[in-house]
Order: structure tokens, then sequence, then C-alpha cells
């Protein structure tokens, strides 16, 4: 095989078929349906494999003459060549040895495993069968995993493991009918017959019974008898072995730019003084006379502000969204063909997690979008919150963004499914501010809430690596907190334990939505009243999700299309 071209896809072909091997559960994500009879192997002697395999994958790169390529690409060749070396630096570095916390974890993500699943012969539910009853297996994998990562220093902070333990007891049920898991026996489709259908339960009762419910036992008794005895007090990334070059990378994995820890810390300081004046100009506008402080505790506690029923809390949402839905052809040229639902966040879950959460549809389109809800403890859900948090969740924020990349048939298979954090966050980020073009925030305290989601992020560049690298304390982060949103403490408390659990990623949304705001700024500049806000989204949308400084590229060269200026650089 000589050419180039061909080359390169085969190689893009190999890889792919290496991470679905390697991830079952990532593959069902994509709608590949061959691996839905089992679960990954996480061993250190897997990663280990799975490690080597990707090092010999990235040697073929070189033997590929990238100057022979065409444009587009040499775009997929570096973009690549990106995501393997970020993914097998990460690797070289151990971060897979931490991969338990309250907030997500093998024990979150196989309880909802039935999500991305199709349900429509008998060997779909055959291999749902086989699937559950890998889950022992699996959990004695993840805790081998942990033991070695024990060994080796990767020693988890203590509060992150806080409440795990009940997530997993939530899993442990008398009978198989009160799991979550055995949703899928509820109702079968039309064309099986009912001798079946009996085959089938009796055969998901026994799955459950006997693996699904032991395998959270185990995995519940070896997180109370070894791995949270040996947590650590600690919180600091910078503790871990190579910690601060762990955390250097995670910054360069999360946000695609070369950054120091004390860099973004700055960016992050001169972002917080800037909202904070947008902040205080809508306190004086509401006419509130007393102290800034006292005027988030007013927000925090006054009754008009949070819903009093689940239901109240879902029905404001779905209004929200269906009024934005009416926006996005205004705003957009392409839009994707998959729809998304709302749901509550699962009780078992809900204490320890974040207010909302995007869990995207299958590749295959079998399934539409979830936008989650955090309806647990509503006296720390503020209405005045909904807008900006929706449009980032939903439309036209990760939903529109992540359907729409599925849906890009002209890219490889590695380009429609994964991509760079920095753009999936960054563009949602940058979704709550498109609400000011498309009549929201007409209230003055929803537009606090905006501004407060945004300070939330100009907050976890200062807070993440001021806990990870700087020396914070959790107590200080959480105060930091406090001082400058207008979020509950139960939300500050644990968004501070998410950014403890996963040093780094926290830092994309605002690093992300700075990028993205200051290219459409430049763009709106060069081209004046050519500047097309509809075309601009698609130049941003319509290659998935780049590493920022590609995407500065693709600005600058649709810029120069634009305006007909050779010149341009």
């Amino acid at each position: 095989m000589n050419n180039p071209i061909e080359q390169l896809h085969q190689l893009f072909h190999d890889e792919w078929e290496a991470r679905l091997r390697f991830d079952p559960l990532f593959a069902t994500s994509t709608g590949d349906r061959r691996y839905n009879h089992c679960l990954p192997r996480v061993r250190e002697a897997d990663y280990a494999a799975y490690q080597a395999a990707l090092g010999s994958l990235r040697m073929r790169l070189e033997d590929i003459p990238r100057e022979a390529l065409p444009a587009e690409e040499q775009l997929n060749y570096d973009i690549w060549q990106r995501l393997i070396d970020n993914e097998r630096r990460e690797m070289e570095l151990g971060g897979y040895r931490l991969p338990l916390s309250k907030m997500w974890g093998y024990h979150l993500a196989f309880a909802e495993c039935y999500l991305n699943m199709p349900f429509d012969t008998v060997a779909d539910y055959e291999r749902y069968i086989d699937r559950l009853n890998a889950f022992p297996q699996y959990v004695q994998d993840q805790s081998e995993l942990m033991r070695e990562g024990l060994r080796r220093g990767f020693v988890p902070p203590r509060v992150i493991l806080e409440g795990v333990d009940a997530a997993m007891e939530a899993q442990v049920v008398a009978e198989a009918e009160e799991s979550m898991l055995y949703q899928p026996f509820l109702s079968f489709p039309a064309a099986l017959e009912e001798a079946e259908r009996e085959r089938l339960r009796a055969a998901g009762q026994a799955a459950i019974q006997g693996a699904v419910v032991p395998g959270y036992k185990a995995g519940m008794e070896f997180l109370l008898a070894e791995y949270l005895p040996a947590a650590r007090e600690s919180i600091a990334a910078a503790e871990l072995p190579d910690g601060l070059e762990f955390y250097t990378h995670r910054i360069r994995y999360f946000t695609s730019l070369a950054l120091t820890p004390q860099e973004v810390h700055q960016t992050g300081l001169e972002e917080v003084r800037r909202i904070r004046a947008e902040m205080e100009a809508v306190k004086k506008k509401v006419a509130f006379s007393g102290s800034f402080r006292q005027f988030i505790e007013f927000l925090r506690s006054d009754p008009r502000f949070y819903a009093q029923t689940a239901e109240q809390l879902l029905e404001k949402t779905a209004l929200v969204l269906k009024r934005m839905d009416g926006e996005l052809p205004r705003l957009f040229k392409t839009l994707p063909r998959l729809p998304y639902g709302i749901r509550a966040i699962p009780d078992y879950s809900a204490p320890g997690n974040t207010a909302a959460y995007y869990f995207p549809g299958p590749g295959d389109g079998s399934r539409a979008g979830v936008y989650y809800v955090n309806t647990y403890d509503l006296p720390s859900r503020p209405l005045y919150e909904i807008e900006a948090l929706s449009l980032h969740e939903a439309v036209p924020g990760h939903h529109l963004q992540i359907a729409l990349q599925q849906e890009l048939a002209n890219l490889p298979l590695f380009r429609r499914f994964s991509g760079f954090t920095s753009f999936v966050e960054g563009w949602a980020l940058y979704a709550e501010r498109l609400g000011l073009e498309s009549g929201f925030y007409q209230d003055a305290y929803s537009d606090f809430g905006r501004l407060s989601y945004e300070m939330w992020r100009a907050c976890r560049l200062v807070v993440d690596t001021g806990m990870h690298a700087l020396g914070w304390s959790r107590a200080q982060a959480i105060e930091f907190m406090l001082d400058n949103t207008s979020s509950t403490l139960l939300n500050i408390t644990n968004e501070v334990d998410r950014y403890i659990a996963w040093p780094g990623q926290a830092l994309a949304y605002k690093i992300g939505e700075l990028k993205i705001r200051q290219l459409r700024q430049r763009a709106e500049t060069a081209l004046g009243a050519r500047f097309d806000l509809r075309q601009f989204h698609d130049v941003v949308l319509l290659q998935g999700a780049v590493p920022l400084d590609v995407l500065e590229n693709m600005i600058e060269a649709y810029i120069r299309d634009e305006s007909g200026a050779t010149h341009f650089k």
C-alpha cells in the first residue's frame, strides 16, 4: 500500500479497532454493537499492552509523508497525532490508576450502561445479559488496578471517595426487579414471543442476582476495607508521583495549549475581577442596598428563587429549552438531526453529583441525547441559573455540538467520537453567552445567574491550579467560590471535590470560551458588514472538536476567504 492517503486511513482504522477492543463500553457509545457482550479489562497489564499497541501505531505514522497529503488529510494526520500523543503520555504518567470517585467511576457508569445499548432483538438481550455476568470480573480488575495504584503511590484524596459506598450499596438490591439494570426487561419488542420474553427475564434476573449484586458487594468491601483506609488527607495532584509534571500535562491535555499553572491562575484572577464588576452592576440594577456577600446570601436563601418540587424544576428547564429550540435557526445554518430529552439525575448518584450534565446519544442515532438535571436538595438548585445551565448542557451547547459532530460523515470515526475538551467545554460556555443574543436573561436575577456561571468557570482557573499546584487547601477553594459566585454551599462543595478528583479538566471551560470569543471578535472586526454569525458557527463546528490552535488557524483561513485579502496573517 503506497498511497499515503490509503496508508493514513488504514492507520486510523487499525487504531480505532484497537480502541474499541480495549474499551467495549466506548464501542457501545459509538453505536458499534460488536462488543456489547463484554466489559473492559483494566488491569495494569491491560493498560501496558494497550500503551504498547498505541506506540506501534504511532511509529507507523512516521512512515507516511505528511507533505504528500492534501490539506484535509494533513489536518486528520495532525489531530490524530495530537490525540495519540496525549493519550500515551497520560498513560505514562499513570492517571488511569485513580479510577474511582463519588462523581464518576465504574460503579456509576455500569449502572447506566443499558442506556446506550439497543434492545431490538433476542441477540441484543443476550449480549446485555453476558455483559451483566461479566461484572464481577470487571470489579475484580478495577480493585487490582487500584491496589497496584496504591503500591505505586497513586493514593486518592479521601474526600473524593466519601459517598461512593452509598452509591454502590444502592445497587445491592434484594430483588432483581428493583435494579435499574432490570429496566430493559420491563418491555420487549412486539416481535418477541412470550416464551422468549420469559426466558430472557429469567436470565436477566439471574445475572443481576448472581453477578451484579455480588459484584457491587465485592466492590464495596474493597473500598471500605482497603481503599478508603489508605486514602490521603491531602488533595494536590502535585503530591502524586511526578506530580507537577502530571498536572502540567493535564493542563495541556485538557486545554490543548502549552500553559503553566501560574499563567492559568493569573488568567483566572483577571477574569474574576472583570466578571465581579458586571455582577456588582446587576446588584445595583435591582437596587439591593447591602454588601455583595449579603446579596449572595439573599439569593441563596430567598424562597422565590427555588422550586418547590422536582417536577417544577424540570418543567421550568423544559420551557427554557423549548424557547431556545425556536431560536436555533437564526443562529446556525447546520443543526443536528438527533433530538434530546430531559431527565432527573438518578437518586443513587444525585447527592454527590453536579447540578446537571449531558449524556450523548450513541453514534447510531438509536437514542436521543439526554440532559440530566439534579433535583436532589431543591434549596440548592436556584431557578435563576436554569437558563445558563440549560443552554450550556443542551442547546446550543453540548447536545448541539456533540450530536452534530457525530453526524459529520466526512470525518474519520476518531474525529466524530473524540476530540479536545477545551473545544467541547469552551463551546458550551460560549453557548451560554449566545442567550444574550436570543432574548434570554431578560430578568436581572437570571442575568446574574449567567454571570455567576461565567464567574464559576473563571474561579475554576484559580482554585484548580491553586489546589493542585500552588498549595491551596480545600477550605480555601470553597471559601473563594463562596465569595465570588451565587452557587449554594452544596453545589460549591461538590464542584470543588470534582476538581480534586479530576485535576485540570475544569480549566478547559474558560480557556476554550475565551479563545472562541477572541476568534469571533477577530472575525467581526476583520469582516465588518460581511460577518455572518451563522457562517462563523459553521466554520467553528463542522470540523468537530479540534485543538484551540487549530481552530485559530481555521478562523484565520475563513477570514482570508471571506475578505479576499491574500495578505492577511
